[in-house]
């Protein structure tokens, strides 16, 4: 039983975090898929490590994707490219960023893999400078306490200077706030937060959903947050709202948007939510997209 609890708690630690966005459905995690996993990569001159943290595993039933047209229009689409119909599954990563000068950790995950994965990438949690937060949902910024303490003892946490008093009303995340309000500093949306990051305003999840934009040289890579969930749902039907947004119609322009700019330039992105490691390029394809990984998961 021992070599199990890790693995529970994180369980636990995703129902939570589910009921805490209001998703009251069955227990959707499962402890299993709680793997530690890293992979690097280069950005220019930077080193980065994808590094996954947890899965949700989504009944289709219509409460998160495909809100207002039903679990068959879902189902459609994923029997369109052959996946699973009866669940979707979302990964839950978090992106270490390492300049030269400063390490750099984008979201936190729900606390589950994530220490592992950094153990995997031979990064202590002490060696950790700056966390920047994309949001303050529970799979984004559980890992940011443990054990009632800082998880990242010696790292400064950014995030937008609207997010922080949303996340400060949260009721169910008051402990978390404890912990962490010592280490918090805001930023303004499109401020630089650590040389070689800016942040980018993305409307409509929450109130301060911020993405990242690091640029190293000429190469660029934009760390989206929240933007878009399913890597075939999102992408297949981005005017479809999700449950995980606060304004719906907002989170659904900005996915437009942003999805259409991505398209076009062809930067690359690392998408929290889409399968390890979760990097590669948004694809246009008629009036929709398809996501293209450019990062394969060994």
């Amino acid at each position: 039983m021992t070599s199990l609890r890790p693995a529970l708690l994180a369980a636990s630690l995703l129902a939570s975090s589910l009921l805490a966005l209001g998703i009251a459905t069955a227990p959707l995690a499962k402890a299993a898929e709680q793997q530690p996993a890293a992979r690097a990569f280069k950005l220019g001159a930077f080193n980065l490590v994808a590094l996954h943290d947890a899965q949700f595993i989504l009944p289709n039933d219509g409460k998160v994707f495909g809100v207002g047209v039903g679990p068959a229009a879902v189902t459609q689409v994923l029997d369109a490219v052959g996946a699973p119909t009866a669940n979707i599954t979302l990964s839950v990563d978090a992106l270490l960023v390492k300049t030269g000068q400063q390490v750099v950790l984008i979201d936190t995950g729900v606390g589950g893999a994530l220490q592992g994965s950094l153990k995997l990438a031979k990064v202590k949690p002490e060696a950790v400078t700056d966390i920047l937060i994309t949001h303050a949902h529970p799979d984004h910024v559980g890992g940011l306490v443990k054990n009632g303490q800082l998880a990242f003892p010696n790292a400064k946490i950014r995030m937008a200077s609207a997010e922080w008093p949303w996340l400060q009303s949260q009721e169910k995340m008051a402990d978390l706030v404890k912990v962490i309000t010592p280490q918090v500093e805001t930023f303004e949306p499109g401020a630089e937060v650590v040389p070689g990051i800016t942040s980018v305003d993305l409307k409509g999840h929450t109130p301060g959903h911020a993405g990242y934009e690091i640029v190293s040289g000429k190469n660029r890579l934009l760390d989206f947050g929240d933007t878009a969930h399913s890597s075939i749902v999102s992408l297949a039907k981005p005017t479809w709202h999700i449950s995980f947004d606060n304004d719906a119609d907002l989170g659904e322009q900005n996915r437009v948007e942003e999805l259409k700019k991505l398209a076009k330039s062809q930067e690359t992105i690392f998408a929290p939510h889409f399968p390890f490691p979760g990097v590669g390029k948004i694809e246009p394809q008629g009036d929709h997209f398809f996501w293209k990984p450019t990062l394969s998961a060994q």
